[in-house]
C-alpha cells in the first residue's frame, strides 16, 4: 500500500461511495458528447476532438489517481518512489513518441512544434513558487482540474485563486522575461531525435535508479502496488487503474494533442485568459499589460474562451473527471472544509498561478510537455519545482492536521 501523509479533509477518492453514476454521470456524459459536437460544428473537427481528448485526460487522471503532488510529497516525507518512477515511465514514452515527430516538423499532415522556452531566472523562481503551491493548494495544474471535476469542493477554491494568481503574473510578465536567461534550447534540434531520446532515457533511468536505492535504504524493499478492488472491464470503466496504465494513457493522449493542435498539452495559459476576461468584467483593462499585447494573447482575449484550445481541453478534463468520479461512485461534493485548509488553498492557488506564468508552464506545460519536447527549461523546472515542494511539505503542518494514512495518490 502507499503510505502518505494526507490532510483529514478527504481527496475525491475518499468520498462516501455512491452505488450508481446518477445525474452527475449522465450530465457529464451529455456535456462531453454535446460539447464535442457543438465545438466541432462551430470551430472545426479538430477543436471538437481536442475537447474529447480533454475528457479522456480527465478520466485517465481520475481513474489512475495520477498525482504529481502526492508522488513528490511521499518521496520527500517517506522515501517511497513508486510515483516518481511511474512519472519517468510517462516521460520515457512521451519522448519516444514526440522526438521523431518534432524533428520531422509534420505529424499526419499537421505542422507540429514543441513547447520550448528560455531557461532562466523566471523559470527557477516561478517553478519554486509553483512547487510550494502544489503542497499548500493540494494539487498541481492537472490535479486541481481533475479533483475539482471529481467533486472536491476545496479544489474549487484552489482553482479560483490559481486563476487570480495567473492573471496577476501577466501584469509583471515583461519584467520577468527581461531577467537573465539562456535562449530556448531543445535536445531535438541540438543533438537530433535519436541521441535526444538516448540522453533522455538515460536521465530517466538514473532518476528511477536513485529513487529505488533511496527507498531500499529507507525501507529495505520497494513499495508494491495495492491490490485492485475491481478487475477486467469493470476496473477499466470504474477504476481504480494501475498507475502505469495512467502513464501510458496520458503520454498517448498528449501525443494526440500534438497531432490535433500542433503543439503538446498545456493547461495554465487558459487560467490567465479566464482571469483577464474576469478583469474586463470588473472594469479593469488588461490590454495595457505587455503580456496581452502579444498577437496570440491579444487574439485569445478578443475571442470567446471556446475558441481557445487550452480552455476547451481544460473544460474537457473537468467533464471527464466528473464522469469518472460518477462511474466510480465517488462524486459526493462536501462544503465542510476547515478554515485552515481554505487558507492553504488560497495561498497555494496564488503561488500556483503566479509561478506557472513566469515559469512558462506548470507540471504539464513545462515539466511533462517541456521535457517531452526536449526543452532544457523543462529540466530546470523539475529541479526548481522539486525544491519548492520540499519547502511546501515543511509548511503543510501550519495548515493541515495530518496523520499517516493508507491512500492512493491525490493531485
Amino acid at each position: 500500500m502507499n503510505t502518505a501523509s494526507t490532510p483529514l479533509s478527504s481527496p475525491p477518492t475518499a468520498s462516501p461511495p455512491n452505488p450508481s453514476p446518477g445525474m452527475p454521470g449522465f450530465g457529464a456524459l451529455v456535456l462531453l458528447i454535446v460539447g464535442t459536437l457543438w465545438l466541432g460544428m462551430a470551430y472545426g473537427v479538430r477543436h471538437g476532438a481536442l475537447f474529447l481528448v480533454g475528457g479522456a485526460l480527465g478520466i485517465s487522471l481520475y481513474h489512475a489517481a495520477f498525482g504529481f503532488t502526492s508522488a513528490w510529497r511521499v518521496f520527500i516525507m517517506d522515501g517511497r518512489g513508486r510515483g516518481l518512477r511511474v512519472q519517468m515511465i510517462l516521460l520515457a514514452i512521451a519522448v519516444v513518441l514526440f522526438f521523431p515527430a518534432l524533428a520531422n516538423g509534420v505529424l499526419w499532415g499537421q505542422e507540429v512544434r514543441g513547447l520550448v522556452a528560455p531557461a532562466g531566472v523566471g523559470v527557477i523562481v516561478g517553478a519554486f513558487m509553483f512547487g510550494i503551491g502544489m503542497q499548500l493548494g493540494g494539487g498541481c495544474a492537472s490535479g486541481t482540474l481533475f479533483t475539482a471535476g471529481g467533486g472536491n469542493a476545496r479544489m474549487l477554491v484552489t482553482l479560483l485563486f490559481f486563476v487570480i494568481g495567473s492573471v496577476l503574473a501577466t501584469v509583471h510578465f515583461d519584467w520577468w522575461v527581461a531577467l537573465p536567461s539562456l535562449p530556448p534550447l531543445s535536445l531535438v534540434s541540438s543533438v537530433g531525435p535519436v541521441w535526444g531520446i538516448a540522453i533522455s532515457l538515460a536521465l530517466f533511468a538514473a532518476i528511477a535508479a536513485f529513487t529505488m536505492a533511496w527507498e531500499k535504504r529507507r525501507h529495505g524493499s520497494l513499495e508494491t502496488a495495492p491490490p485492485a478492488s475491481r478487475h477486467g472491464a469493470s476496473r477499466l470503466l470504474r477504476g481504480p487503474w494501475p498507475l502505469v496504465l495512467g502513464a501510458v494513457a496520458l503520454a498517448v493522449l498528449n501525443f494526440a494533442t500534438l497531432a490535433l493542435a500542433g503543439r503538446p498539452w498545456g493547461i495554465t495559459s487558459a487560467f490567465a485568459l479566464w482571469g483577464a476576461k474576469g478583469a474586463l468584467m470588473l472594469g479593469i483593462d488588461p490590454t495595457a499589460w505587455a503580456y496581452w499585447q502579444a498577437p496570440a494573447n491579444a487574439t485569445a482575449l478578443a475571442q470567446s474562451v471556446f475558441a481557445d484550445v487550452t480552455s476547451v481541453m481544460d473544460f474537457g478534463i473537468i467533464g471527464g473527471a466528473m464522469l469518472a468520479a460518477a462511474l466510480a461512485g465517488k462524486f459526493a461534493p462536501s462544503l465542510d472544509i476547515p478554515m485552515r485548509s481554505v487558507l492553504a488553498a488560497v495561498v497555494g492557488g496564488l503561488l500556483l498561478g503566479y509561478g506557472a506564468r513566469v515559469a512558462y508552464g506548470c507540471n504539464i506545460g513545462a515539466y511533462f510537455s517541456g521535457i517531452a519536447s526536449g526543452s532544457l527549461h523543462g529540466w530546470v523546472w523539475l529541479v526548481a519545482a522539486f525544491a519548492g515542494n520540499m519547502v511546501g511539505v515543511k509548511l503543510r503542518p501550519f495548515f493541515f492536521f495530518e496523520r499517516k494514512v493508507l491512500s492512493r495518490a491525490d493531485g
